[in-house]
């Protein structure tokens, strides 16, 4: 009787588990969000380490610490490091000790990141630099006896450093007077005062004017900063230096700075026998005066001057040493003909001087080294993707985009030939190998699913998962996947789409729909995990997000087809798109919303100055003018890719493409989200114009602005900003589409604007 009332009992357990009802996602669950980015398998393929991403306690910002998973299986992640700042884990050549970077804060502010080493055979990590402009892009030597990075510290930030360090010195030991020696009733912490002359007095004065820093900015190029950097300084370039790696504690590093100048450098690659180290730059100082270029060099590990090997016309990006030690892989995309877009290849050159690149993938017409984006990538976890050899030399892997898909795939060396290694809707986002290349460790992103890392044998079969980093969340998620959608537009190509439809999808009932437009515009919407999507569907919305023309992973004719012609007809794709869902019956044509940030805002300001068909709008980070953006966004139009001439010589041009030309037209009720630090589109030459026309024009406008936020608000701004951003978002839709009261959007609050109708139809 007892086993049978167990086994009714578990039965019943199991029956209102089978049952229970999930929930919809809302837009704190981003709180609970884990990320996973920057894997490094070690160098015998056993364990993988990871960065692994959680929005901190005051939900402020982002805490990043290193994680450890076997490439077998049958464990759990475990923790390596204990920071609240670690990143770029990067495994010694033997798989002993694993370099990473570690910043901390000092005063409540921010400390650069310095080099850190954990031993792996057990016992602490520890701190082995102390550079006043910190660290980055650590890179074992193949011998594992030295460690490449780079820098911005120079020699006058060494000086003021040591001494600072003196002088913290000379007061300790002021502070240390001994009992015996100390008057009576003096405090141990109270140094007698002495008499001060007017000579001491002068000196002091000058001693502090030498110390001054003055905070003032004499700006005299034209890129002068850089959206989510900040402010550029040419006095302090990147450099490269080399430290002897320690092995404990007790060795004492001292770093040794490998090249000087007044320019920058990075891609740094060793060479095979540690001897010599390759890395990219440009000794022009100001390169937007004519088309990208990179400057190939080498320089001895034990010092010297570095000798130039190639001038390459193009931006190289991602460099990769091939086994024999005498060819080097790169991405880069070419210059010629001057295109608004141009899509990345895989290239090779020769380390030999003045080599010709040769274009693998010239043949092959999708986005090498890209793919979609989404609103989830990992936050601070920094990491990139650099083309992997085969140990005998003849392929090469990389990812590249497709139809809304990111691949891994494999290059064949000599005829450019690709072979997918992945397959399914979903992108890759990160890769990496051990020496022997045995398997392949990536992250994958799909619309259900952030990102988990997998391990592919490359002896064939499918991918194998290794984490399930978010299953505890998710797994109380009501999450649907998206419905792919095609249809022709208005000169018959296909455009490719997706629709999020509410949980519980009804196709009798009528729902609101949100025109979601990306920006860019050379970018691409796909199979990637969309937080705001998913919350808008949950809020009963139906999404829309189209790939229009201009869009990347579709061929460089796709993409390049709104040359001078942006905005434009992609409008029209974008329209098209709209017809077509609602010609399906379930879509309340009464009830649209539009929305986008970047390329996407400016889009959104350009729908609503051609139709009134949309009941709402909400522009982020956008453009209005397309002269006042090219005088002050950190990126330089001085090449003829944008437009044909500059505003002043192409007034009319500038007026016709700019969505403030027609803000008369504008009846649409509008909010403009903006990030007060955004450099890319400032607010000044986007959602500030625009609002204050519209308040001229007597429109419903609102205008939300996030402090010390840049362009990346929606991916890696502050948690709360971002959570604030999406209700904000769906809150002015909520008022206009749906009817939801918002006094905080009136300029009264205690009144209330009637909600027309119209509007209200089929809620």
């Amino acid at each position: 009787m007892r086993t049978f009332t167990i086994y009714l009992l578990a039965f019943a357990t199991g029956i209102t588990s089978l049952f229970a009802q999930k929930r919809n996602i809302t837009e704190k669950d981003l709180f609970d969000f884990v990320w996973t980015g920057d894997p490094q398998i070690s160098p015998d393929g056993t364990r993988v380490a990871f960065v692994r991403v959680t929005v901190n306690e005051k939900k402020e910002g982002y805490n990043t610490s290193i994680w450890s998973v076997p490439v077998a299986g049958g464990e759990e992640p475990h923790q390596l490091t204990k920071g609240d700042h670690d990143t770029a884990p990067r495994w010694s050549p033997d798989g002993k000790f694993l370099l990473f970077l570690r910043a901390t804060e000092k005063d409540g502010k921010p400390e650069p990141p310095q080099l850190s080493i954990l031993p792996m055979a057990g016992g602490d990590s520890f701190v082995f630099t102390d550079l006043p402009k910190g660290a980055s892009n650590p890179l074992w030597a193949p011998d594992g006896k030295t460690i490449a990075f780079t820098s911005e510290t120079n020699t006058e930030d060494l000086a003021k450093q040591e001494k600072k360090k003196r002088k913290e010195e000379e007061l300790k030991k002021a502070n240390e007077i001994s009992p015996s020696s100390r008057p009576a009733g003096k405090s141990a912490n109270k140094a007698t005062p002495m008499p001060t002359s007017a000579s001491d007095a002068v000196a002091k004065t000058k001693e502090a004017e030498a110390e001054h820093e003055s905070d003032i900015r004499v700006i005299t190029r034209a890129v002068y900063r850089e959206d989510n950097e900040g402010y550029g300084d040419p006095k302090h370039p990147q450099h490269i230096w080399i430290v002897t790696a320690p092995r404990n504690t007790d060795e004492k590093a001292q770093p040794r700075q490998v090249t000087f100048g007044r320019f920058d450098e990075g891609n740094v690659v060793w060479s095979n026998d540690a001897a010599r180290i390759y890395f990219t730059s440009l000794r022009v100082d100001e390169p937007y005066y004519e088309l990208s270029r990179t400057e190939l060099y080498s320089v001895p590990a034990s010092g010297g001057a570095p000798t130039k090997l190639n001038s390459i016309d193009m931006e190289m990006n991602n460099l990769s040493l091939s086994p024999d030690g005498k060819q080097i892989a790169f991405i880069a995309s070419t210059t010629q003909p001057i295109n608004s877009y141009t899509q990345p290849d895989l290239w090779i050159v020769d380390l030999t001087p003045n080599a010709k690149p040769r274009n693998l993938t010239a043949a092959f017409d999708f986005d090498v080294g890209d793919g979609p984006f989404g609103d989830n990538a990992a936050p601070r976890a920094g990491g990139r993707n650099i083309p992997i050899w085969t140990p005998d030399g003849r392929s090469l892997f990389e990812i590249y985009g497709k139809e809304g898909k990111a691949v891994l795939a494999s290059f064949d060396v000599g005829s450019g030939a690709e072979t997918d290694l992945t397959h399914g809707n979903q992108a890759v986002l990160r890769f990496c190998a051990p020496a022997d290349r045995s398997k392949i460790v990536y992250t994958v992103s799909t619309p259900t699913r952030i990102n988990d890392l997998f391990v592919l044998d490359r002896s064939g079969g499918e991918g194998r998962q290794l984490t399930h980093v978010n299953d505890a969340l998710f797994s109380k998620l009501n999450l649907a996947e998206p419905e792919e959608i095609h249809y022709k537009t208005f000169d018959g190509k296909t455009i490719q789409a997706w629709l999020q439809k509410p949980p519980d999808f009804n196709p009798t009932k009528k729902y609101p729909l949100i025109l979601n437009i990306h920006g860019g515009p050379h970018a691409a919407y796909g199979y990637i995990f969309e937080h705001e999507f998913q919350w808008m569907a949950a809020k009963g919305y139906a999404v829309l997000y189209p790939n229009p023309r201009g869009s990347t992973t579709y061929g460089q004719d796709f993409g390049n087809v709104i040359q001078y012609h942006y905005p434009g007809d992609d409008y029209r794709d974008l329209m098209a798109g709209v017809d077509d869902v609602i010609r399906r019956g379930y879509i309340d044509d009464k009830r649209l919303g539009v929305t986008g940030g970047s390329g996407g805002g400016l889009l959104t300001n350009w729908v609503v100055g051609q139709t009134n068909r949309f009941a709402a709008a909400v522009s982020q980070r956008d453009i209005a003018s397309w002269q006042a953006w090219w005088y002050s966004s950190d990126l330089t139009l001085f090449q003829p890719n944008w437009f044909k001439a500059p505003p002043f010589d192409d007034e009319q041009e500038f007026k016709a493409r700019s969505p403030l030309t027609y803000i008369k037209n504008v009846k649409t009720p509008m909010m403009f989200i903006l990030g007060e630090a955004d450099y890319r589109t400032p607010p000044g030459a986007g959602g500030e114009e625009m609002f204050r026309a519209l308040k001229f024009c007597k429109i419903p406008t609102v205008m939300v602005r996030f402090p010390n936020e840049s362009h990346e608000l929606s991916r890696s701004g502050q948690p709360w900003h971002r959570v604030e951003r999406l209700q904000h978002i769906v809150g002015w839709f909520d008022h206009w589409l749906m009817g939801v009261p918002k006094p905080e959007y009136e300029v009264a609050p205690h009144e209330e604007v009637p909600i027309k109708r119209a509007m209200m139809s089929g809620n």
